[in-house]
């Protein structure tokens, strides 16, 4: 604004106009597929795919084995705290009515002491096992995703159903079912379409590429303004790399090979498992047959001793050989039962 004469002259200056431009573009590649190299390349990943499906399969498998394993060992140990608390009760027994015979001086000090003992071995397996239960609780409690903590169980240990013996003539068919079988044959499936890949590269390639842009200077005048192809072969670069393809190729043999191997030794192993799994459960049946008879021949023995020692018959020796006996015969027949139940899980 300038002041002239009194009079307000207002002179308006010019800014120069704005120009708004939008550039877009995008290439676009294929190849053809003359030798087959992707088409082999797409079966690779597909058998890597499954591969890694079963792969999975044996993880949830693994962890279900685990789960039932855990809880049986769980169901063990609270046997061998019932075992222990019932024992405990017993020489708290026999102690009070030792400790009397001594104090009235109808025995020899040493039996007072030796149900000291025996009554202590005992107390003494009650906190081992409460800990042993607590922590295969909070193990289990892990393993089904809680935070650690107690356990519902239903079934005692012993109340455990057996399955009956494995029927004879399963056919070993049958093994091509397990997943990590599956997941080893789709490595060979995998394998061998990578060799054909490494094939195809062995040989020119023939590719077609599109150019496509747009422009435009003004947004709302937005348009296309043509496309562009072109037609490209690559044919003197596998001549160039021709060693380099060649031993792509070997390599690819060479893993394909080592991926057989791996699929046999899986089969190999899956046939050991199987059959250590079927000795385990023929075995542990004879072993719990064996295990049930001295549980009561052992219980039968105790009481018999006890009996013999209150009327005189026998010394106090007798009496701890035979409580100590049917206390590791009563614990060794849970481990036992534990062992095939888990011998079943091993199989299935």
């Amino acid at each position: 604004v300038n002041y002239a004469n009194g009079n307000i002259v207002q002179q308006q200056l010019g800014l120069p106009g704005t120009n708004q431009n939008l550039t877009v573009g995008g290439n676009f590649n294929w190849e053809l597929d003359f030798w087959g190299k992707f088409r082999r390349a797409n079966e690779a990943a597909l058998a890597d795919l499954i591969s890694t499906e079963h792969g999975l399969r044996s993880v949830q498998m693994s962890l279900i084995s685990e789960v039932a394993s855990s809880y049986f060992l769980l169901l063990d140990y609270r046997e061998r705290l019932r075992v222990s608390k019932n024992t405990l009760a017993l020489r708290d027994s026999s102690l009070n009515i030792i400790s009397e015979r001594f104090n009235a001086g109808i025995i020899p000090e040493i039996d007072l002491n030796q149900a000291q003992i025996q009554q202590a071995i005992a107390a003494a397996a009650i906190p081992l096992y409460k800990r042993q239960v607590a922590q295969s609780e909070h193990s289990l409690s892990i393993l089904v995703g809680y935070n650690p903590d107690s356990v519902i169980v239903g079934f005692a240990l012993k109340d455990q159903v057996i399955p009956k013996m494995v029927p004879p003539g399963i056919p070993s068919a049958l093994l091509a079912r397990r997943p990590d079988i599956m997941a080893a044959e789709q490595n060979v499936y995998s394998a061998n379409a990578k060799v054909g890949v490494a094939v195809a590269q062995q040989f020119p390639s023939i590719s077609l590429t599109g150019v496509l842009g747009v422009a435009s200077n003004d947004l709302a005048n937005f348009g296309a303004a043509g496309a562009a192809w072109s037609v490209g072969g690559d044919l003197l670069g596998p001549l160039f790399y021709f060693n380099k393809n060649k031993r792509r190729v070997e390599v690819e043999k060479a893993k394909t090979e080592q991926a057989i191997y791996a699929y046999e030794k899986t089969v190999l192993i899956a046939f050991a498992e199987v059959q250590d799994a079927l000795i385990e459960i023929s075995t542990l049946h004879e072993e719990l047959d064996a295990r049930s008879n001295y549980v009561t021949a052992a219980l039968n023995a105790r009481d018999l001793g006890a009996a013999r020692y209150d009327k005189g018959v026998t010394s106090y020796l007798e009496v701890l050989q035979t409580e100590q006996s049917a206390f590791e015969a009563e614990l060794s027949y849970a481990k036992t039962y534990r062992e095939l139940l888990n011998a079943y899980v091993k199989f299935y």
